[in-house]
């Protein structure tokens, strides 16, 4: 498969620099907070992180395309297409918790092959893509090796956002060691750290996963979607991210079981 190359590697390195001082400006600060048409919350900081990553790639690598949460799709049948999510888990941002996350993914014909998940403010940075090996700050992760359904920890953004998952979901965690809520794409960072086995969310679109596949794979995990089926472009946003392929294969059949 093909990989990103340095030259995308040091500017997505770069977009991860540029949003980031946007953001921690806006932090704890008296911020205007809009809804958009599907209800959720977007402030100046998301608009403004996505407008300086925007220009930063039109200024470095004009042909690739772009698709942003806020701004919309840009010369999206490139080869090459970054996908920006600015701030995910803006709820988090707004109320002040570090728990919210920047994402930078980059699609090459529609798979997503590498991805960052920057932490603004405690400045964690996870990046990661085919060939392109799983950090934390530069140093190497791995994906917990925990088998055992009974042993594993479980995460979702929170239990009101699955509907057709939420029976499955409610079993794994009496199954589970514990269960954990919030977090949105901090959750699949932590699954790539190894102090997460399994996160199941429903409801995605291409700028919530398109960076957090890349990372969760180098790491030594497994996401997908409740088929099995790799993530790209026009995946439905059905995900299932787990610490390894043991976990994976013991929560993918019920999940697969689930009505379409």
């Amino acid at each position: 498969m093909t990989s990103a190359s340095p030259a995308q590697i040091a500017l997505a390195q770069q977009l991860a620099d540029a949003s980031a001082a946007v953001i921690r400006g806006y932090y704890r600060s008296p911020l205007s907070i809009d809804d958009k048409l599907d209800a959720s919350p977007v402030t100046q900081a998301d608009r403004e992180a996505e407008r300086v990553m925007r220009n930063l790639i039109a200024a470095s690598r004009p042909t690739d395309g772009i698709i942003g949460e806020e701004y919309g799709e840009e010369n999206a049948d490139a080869d090459w297409v970054w996908v920006l999510d600015p701030v995910d888990g803006t709820k988090s941002f707004t109320v002040g918790r570090p728990l919210f996350v920047t994402l930078i993914g980059l699609l090459y014909k529609g798979v997503p092959v590498l991805g960052v998940i920057n932490q603004p403010i405690t400045e964690d940075r996870w990046m990661g893509g085919v060939g392109v090996p799983a950090t934390l700050n530069g140093q190497p992760l791995h994906s917990s090796e925990i088998g055992e359904i009974a042993a594993a920890r479980i995460g979702t953004t929170g239990p009101e956002y699955l509907d057709v998952a939420k029976p499955v979901f409610d079993a794994l965690v009496k199954a589970c060691r514990y269960p954990i809520y919030g977090g949105d794409g901090y959750l699949y960072a932590q699954v790539a750290s190894g102090w997460l086995e399994l996160v199941i969310e429903e409801g995605l679109k291409l700028h919530d996963f398109a960076a957090l596949a890349p990372v969760v794979q180098a790491a030594g995990g497994v996401m997908s979607d409740w088929q099995g089926k790799p993530l790209v472009l026009g995946s439905e946003g059905r995900v299932v991210a787990s610490a390894n392929p043991a976990i994976h294969a013991q929560v993918l059949p019920q999940l697969a079981a689930l009505p379409v």
